[in-house]
């Protein structure tokens, strides 16, 4: 006799209920995606745990958070759903396009995918959906296999166990600032001079809010009197070109509006917050045909923006 490769106790709705509530750290949120009741989802969880013989969250805060075991049994149990959509999809008959869904950060979503969803969507038989979002969310969203792949600044580390990532190519934050700003007519600037403007920062969470603390720290900007987070392309854009605020952001996002004359960047090296922006891709697993277009696409436009920078 075979032996049985999974417990049948474990259903379905004990990994999609799981996978919810560790997405959303919620389970009230998660019994509401999940479109059941919240003692229901906490029933689900609580059978999930018995039956591992494990305590898959963490209760002791506000916000629920994984445990070692729950996070390993997250990466599995991620994949294998993920996987799963992927072969119920294969084979269903429809006449829909293909989706190709993708997490987009702001370090991309202006410069990079544009034009590559441009050359994408010259194939008639797919269209891309586009996530935006903080770096966790996007990841988050990955790993359950609602977004096919994630473009922008690479993660730290232990944010992408379990996924790859390919690098396109590497890119700075800037400090870009309206055309016609007063900082720009100093003779001797100094990165501290900003502290009496508004500067739109990165939020928590952001990719790039690591080394831009730690840029401000090293040239002893202490006293930023009024500043304000954002991850919005469209609103830093307005708010900077309308104002004398200080848009700490990445050299892309603002690329085309500096060549433009629009805006100018602040002389400040800002070398050292140079990091890679590519592709997050969940690991082991194979992409539609769809998908690989767009990668495909995406690769070819990173390779002709940064190629003159190579040269």
């Amino acid at each position: 006799m075979a032996p049985r490769l999974i417990d049948p106790r474990v259903k379905l709705r004990h990994v999609v209920c799981f996978l919810e509530v560790a997405r959303l750290k919620s389970v009230v949120q998660a019994a509401d995606a999940l479109n059941m009741s919240q003692p229901a989802a906490t029933k689900t969880i609580q059978e999930l745990e018995e039956i591992l013989g494990v305590q898959l969250f963490d209760r002791s805060r506000r916000n629920l958070f994984l445990t070692p075991a729950g996070e390993q049994f997250q990466r599995y149990t991620a994949s294998s759903v993920s996987a799963l959509k992927q072969g119920i999809d294969s084979v269903r008959i429809t006449e829909k396009q293909a989706i190709v869904r993708v997490g987009a950060l702001p370090t991309v979503s202006a410069r990079i995918l544009p034009p590559a969803v441009k050359r994408f969507a010259e194939n008639r038989q797919a269209r891309a959906r586009i996530v935006t979002g903080p770096n966790e969310y996007l990841l988050s969203l990955l790993r359950a296999g609602e977004v096919d792949l994630v473009i922008g600044r690479m993660a730290e580390p232990g944010e992408i166990a379990g996924l790859s990532f390919e690098h396109l190519y590497s890119e700075q934050v800037v400090f870009a600032v309206r055309a016609d700003h007063p900082l720009l007519k100093l003779e001797r600037f100094a990165l501290t001079d900003i502290e009496p403007y508004q500067i739109l920062m990165p939020p928590p969470g952001a990719v790039i809010l690591p080394s831009v603390e730690r840029l401000l720290t090293a040239h002893g900007v202490t006293d930023l009197k009024d500043d304000i987070e954002t991850v919005s392309n469209a609103f830093g854009r307005r708010y900077t070109l309308s104002t004398d605020a200080v848009w700490i952001i990445s050299e892309g996002v603002v690329a085309d509006d500096v060549t433009e004359g629009h805006m100018a960047i602040l002389p400040v090296d800002t070398s050292e917050t140079t990091g890679p922006v590519g592709l997050t891709m969940r690991s082991g697993e194979t992409m539609g045909y769809a998908a690989e277009l767009l990668v495909v696409a995406i690769r070819q436009v990173a390779l002709d923006l940064s190629g003159p920078k190579a040269s």
